[in-house]
């Protein structure tokens, strides 16, 4: 854990009181006194809330109250810049003559008492208790109908430190954390360019989570941009805690089985989807952020496929396909063949799976069902469970229970390899999303394969690709650039090309500025 300073805030949920809030648009008061007791009241007397009333002057006649959160604010930035300013550094007595000369305390002590950056002005309850639980200091003052929020935010976060969920061979090992401060620096470490621009905007009327949204400006379309901020400015809901809000209120078609907006933990992926054009969104309080317009074969493609040669990544790549084939549709060949057209096979083999079944009292259908059931309960067990013993218990438990259900006459032999081979299949995919869709998928197939046979299969699959061709993410088809088909995208899609040829970004992402490499820099001929 470690100490960060930030300039984002954190929402903070607090418990209702006991009456009716006052109106939070209504305006600081004049008298110290009646804001004090104010703040007090509407936060329930919380514990966490500190308020500290001083003095300054020659005689003690500027009366000032500080308020912060504890945990929240940093309580050594503001004895230092703070409490220290306005005691020690600023003489009673100077301070009496600039006041008296200038007339005005409040410039006084913002332009030469308090040495802190990101000093904004409060007039109001709102902008106070946003401040005050974001974990700014507020300093309000007798006399005068406004106050100073001062950013002095920090608390324990999680370092940075090695992505969990995309983990790879060759390739940075830094991932994405908690602090939305520290996601926008990570990114800005890989993007030193003057047109990566950074909006933020506060969703979530009682958590106020901070929402950023970051993009390179002559790179990345106007018009999703504007789209991307007209979905985010029509969302009006009471909380924000993930960035899978946020995707589920955004997303074009919320009932698909197949993810619209891809989703990240590591920055190289975000700065390489940035420098193609896609919108970055950024929720405080996740390492998981959030990029748009997201296409299907994005999820099939792997940050580590850039840092290798083009022909391992183009075979990695094109065994990711065939594995996402398995997954989709391999326990539903199965069931078909066995069921229906067991005339495909040979002889020998027809002759060796009839053995294998002649005890079992269950039809194929049954058989899959379970053991894909008993596989997905053993998954989601080792997830939950406690990581020490999670992994040991789910090996074990899948070689108990499938060498148990063979030697019970459960289900045959051939019947445990299909399931394992479609359930490893399943774990390849780089994007976890899409490795969830094609669990959902699955059960629809097999139940068309055992209802009628390969055409079921076909039929299903003809309704898929008619789905994923009917998609769009953020107006962009979904996908693109297979259909519509783009030739000059195709040396990134299901291969990929060597770096030098890579020269254009993808059409139908970035339309301005297509260019990213010049073609005379490709190697030359040696002779």
């Amino acid at each position: 854990m470690e100490h960060t300073n930030e300039n984002f805030g954190e929402g903070q949920e607090t418990s209702p009181p006991s009456k009716a809030p006052a109106d939070t648009e209504e305006s600081i008061s004049a008298n110290l006194q009646q804001n004090i007791d104010q703040v007090k009241q509407e936060l329930g007397n919380s514990t966490d809330i500190m308020i500290r009333e001083i003095g300054i002057g020659t005689k003690g006649d500027f009366k000032v109250a500080i308020f912060y959160t504890d945990g929240l604010t940093g309580t050594k930035a503001l004895a230092d810049f703070i409490m220290e300013s306005l005691l020690l550094d600023m003489k009673d007595a100077e301070l009496d003559n600039m006041v008296s000369f200038e007339k005005d305390l409040l410039n006084v002590l913002k332009e030469r008492a308090i040495t802190v950056n990101g000093i904004t002005e409060v007039t109001n309850f709102e902008t106070f208790y946003t401040s005050l639980l974001s974990g700014d200091a507020i300093l309000l003052f007798e006399g005068q109908t406004q106050g100073f929020a001062v950013a002095i935010r920090e608390w324990n976060q999680r370092s940075v430190t090695e992505p969990s969920t995309e983990t790879i061979v060759r390739g940075p090992r830094e991932s994405f954390t908690e602090s939305i401060r520290t996601n926008t620096a990570l990114i800005r470490r890989k993007i030193k360019d003057r047109n990566l621009w950074l909006e933020t905007r506060t969703i979530g009327r009682v958590t106020k989570t901070d929402v950023g949204i970051m993009y390179i400006h002559g790179i990345a379309n106007d018009k999703v941009v504007d789209e991307v901020r007209k979905r985010l400015d029509q969302i009006d809901i009471d909380g924000i805690l993930e960035s899978g809000y946020i995707e589920e209120l955004i997303e074009d078609e919320p009932y698909s089985p197949f993810p619209m907006i891809y989703n990240t933990e590591r920055p190289d992926v975000v700065a390489a989807d940035l420098l193609e054009g896609r919108i970055a969104i950024l929720v405080d309080g996740t390492p998981f952020v959030l990029t748009a317009p997201a296409l299907f074969i994005q999820f099939f493609q792997a940050a580590e496929d850039y840092y290798q040669p083009a022909g391992a990544s183009s075979l990695l790549r094109m065994l990711r396909f065939f594995s996402f084939f398995i997954a989709l549709v391999g326990s539903s060949l199965y069931i078909a063949v066995s069921t229906f057209h067991q005339e495909m096979l040979p002889t020998p083999l027809l002759i060796s799976l009839a053995a294998q079944r002649e005890g079992v009292p269950f039809p194929a259908i049954i058989e899959a069902l379970m053991m894909e059931t008993a596989f997905e309960i053993l998954r989601e067990a080792s997830i939950r469970m406690p990581r020490a013993v999670g992994q040991a218990v789910s090996i074990l438990g899948t070689l108990v229970i499938g060498t148990a259900a063979v030697n019970a006459g459960i289900v045959s032999a051939v019947m445990v390899i299909v399931i394992s081979i479609t359930a490893i299949s399943n774990f390849i995919f780089p994007a976890p999303n899409m490795s969830l869709s094609v669990r959902l998928i699955r059960f629809p197939m097999m139940l068309l394969a055992a209802s009628f046979g390969l055409f079921g299969i076909i039929v299903g699959f003809i309704a898929l690709v008619l789905h994923l061709c009917s998609l769009r993410s953020f107006g962009v088809p979904y996908t693109a650039p297979l259909a519509p088909f783009i030739l000059k995208d195709q040396k990134d899609t299901i291969i990929r090309m060597p770096r030098f040829s890579l020269l254009s970004r993808p059409r139908l992402i970035s339309q301005r500025n297509i260019t990213r490499e010049q073609p005379s820099q490709g190697p030359k001929s040696r002779t």
